[in-house]
């Protein structure tokens, strides 16, 4: 079986996360699959931060939504990086991409562009909402969609809301996952990773749960997950 080793938002751990510079060192790290988050900027770009506010990880401050394009560019995203569009992104790598958004304006876009530059084949789509990974996949017929959750109500629960909206892959917090919430989902046909492994010993966790993959901040892990049977 193969495990997919995910890098959180690039490789997060070392360098700024959902930076240029992030996203290059996790596919120069050899990671299966880059994760991202998007926002819709102000003047309606497709912006790569997780917050929907842009304290935490610049040098600015205020809603996203609230920021044209022009004044995100002028912020420091960490050792001088910029906030980037996700066409940049797009450009800058070619590592598959698990992108995630988290309300229907953003994700109509990110469809949008998905259509236009023909990328069904390359990007997954990534929510903790259903109605937004339902509404996707109306948009892009077809489309692998990754329904983020944690474990409240149960593994019943989250099966549930998985079939309802047609997610492909269920990701868990390590922190909560069990082998027969695992084994539930795998039974059900779906593919279930586990987010954050920042660790050795979170990845032995990860490989002994059977979990499909892992997303990490950190590039250590994918070469040590080689090793780990």
């Amino acid at each position: 079986m193969t495990f997919l080793t995910i890098g959180h938002r690039g490789v997060m751990g070392v360098e700024p996360e959902n930076t240029l510079r992030s996203f290059v060192r996790a596919e120069r790290s050899g990671m299966d699959v880059i994760a991202l988050d998007l926002q819709l900027s102000k003047d309606g770009v497709l912006v790569v931060l997780h917050d929907a506010e842009v304290d935490r990880t610049t040098d600015g401050s205020g809603a996203v939504a609230d920021l044209t394009l022009s004044a995100l560019r002028e912020l420091d995203a960490g050792q001088g990086e910029r906030v980037p569009v996700f066409e940049e992104v797009l450009d800058a790598v070619r590592t598959p991409l698990q992108v995630s958004v988290q309300d229907g304006p953003a994700a109509a876009a990110l469809a949008e562009l998905v259509l236009r530059r023909d990328l069904s084949a390359r990007v997954e789509v990534a929510s903790f909402e259903e109605a937004v990974l339902a509404g996707t996949a109306r948009l892009l017929p077809g489309v692998r969609t990754v329904l983020h959750s944690d474990l409240a109500g149960g593994a019943a629960t989250v099966l549930a809301r998985a079939l309802a909206c047609g997610a492909t892959t269920v990701a868990l917090n390590i922190r909560e996952v069990t082998l027969d919430t695992v084994e539930s989902l795998h039974g059900a046909g779906l593919r279930v990773t586990g987010w954050t492994v920042d660790t050795l010993q979170q990845l032995r966790l990860a490989r002994a749960l059977e979990l499909d993959g892992a997303a990490t901040g950190f590039p250590e892990i994918r070469s040590s997950g080689r090793f780990i049977a």
